[in-house]
């Protein structure tokens, strides 16, 4: 049993609040998942550059003269923000691959949460409450975002096995349930190169959606494939830099709920994660059929397939 949340914003007015009401959907989901959280939050940067959101037990040490060291490794200027255990380099576009051996090697025990031009991942072990304190997601601004709350079931209560998984530029994956399959699909998708650190199944169904993305699938058609190809049951809630998509699996025995008004679109694991949002008294609320894809994205119509049983 783990609590999912999500929120999409129509109106960018409300977008200096998008941390402040996914922070509390997120608490109000701690007797769902009280062993750690995570949330990943969308914002750009300025045009040519991109992200990585870093991840280290010993930051001082880490940390310490990181800025200073990738910038002369990289040849350039690069900004890095601390927060917490977390960190947020930004750099240019052109230099990510440099970047990441440049890590590798100068910070071998720093990990990398998240890569994108929009995507930053904050997670820990803990409580959500505790969680939301140390990184300060309140204040933080932006155009969407998801978060979890985990009670483990099949893997470690580490920070690398808490929600989002990110296994795609600006894609990341929370989800609620058990895929049965995932250590094959794990071992597969390792073959065809797909880079998988944990051994929690969540990652896999983010790498899987990857792998089919590759392969030339949108994500739509990735999260219909994921019906036939992933066994056991689930919730996926899966980010994207311009937007959020859901499914459920066939027989959908996890419970979830969504809203949309003019405003915002907004997902829960149960009702009582969206009481607080604005206007939700008004909203049309739902509960999201099985085996149907449902995405809401910035630059395009919403979807919603049929079932594909």
């Amino acid at each position: 049993m783990c609590g999912i949340v999500g929120l999409f914003l129509k109106d960018k007015s409300l977008e200096p609040s998008l941390g402040n009401m996914l922070t509390d959907m997120l608490i109000t989901m701690t007797d769902r998942g009280p062993d750690s959280a995570g949330i990943a939050i969308y914002r750009s940067v300025s045009e040519g550059h991109t992200k990585l959101t870093l991840q280290s037990d010993t930051p001082l040490a880490d940390f310490s003269g990181l800025e200073a060291d990738l910038t002369e490794a990289l040849g350039g200027a690069v900004a890095l923000s601390l927060v917490d255990t977390h960190a947020v380099l930004v750099i240019k576009a052109d230099n990510l691959p440099q970047a990441r051996a440049a890590i590798a090697k100068l910070r071998p025990s720093v990990r990398i949460m998240s890569s994108g031009d929009s995507l930053e991942i904050y997670k820990e072990v803990g409580l959500p409450k505790n969680v939301a304190q140390r990184f300060r997601l309140r204040s933080i601004s932006g155009s969407h975002g998801i978060g979890h709350t985990r009670m483990a079931t099949e893997s470690a209560v580490t920070t690398m096995g808490a929600h989002p998984f990110n296994t795609g530029p600006d894609q990341c994956l929370v989800h609620n349930g058990s895929l049965s399959n995932h250590n094959s699909w794990r071992r597969k998708l390792r073959r065809d190169g797909i880079h998988i650190e944990t051994e929690n199944d969540t990652e896999v169904g983010a790498a899987y959606l990857t792998w089919k993305m590759q392969h030339g699938a949108s994500l739509g058609e990735a999260l219909e494939s994921s019906l036939h190809d992933l066994d056991g049951f689930f919730t996926f809630v899966v980010g994207t830099k311009d937007g959020f998509g859901v499914v459920r699996d066939p027989i959908a025995c996890k419970p979830a709920v969504m809203a949309e008004t003019d405003q915002y679109v907004a997902f829960g694991s149960e009702y009582r994660a969206l009481v607080n949002l604005p206007g939700i008294e008004t909203a049309r609320v739902w509960e999201p059929e099985p085996a149907t894809v449902y995405f809401w994205s910035h630059s395009a119509p919403p979807l919603a397939t049929g079932k594909a049983a």
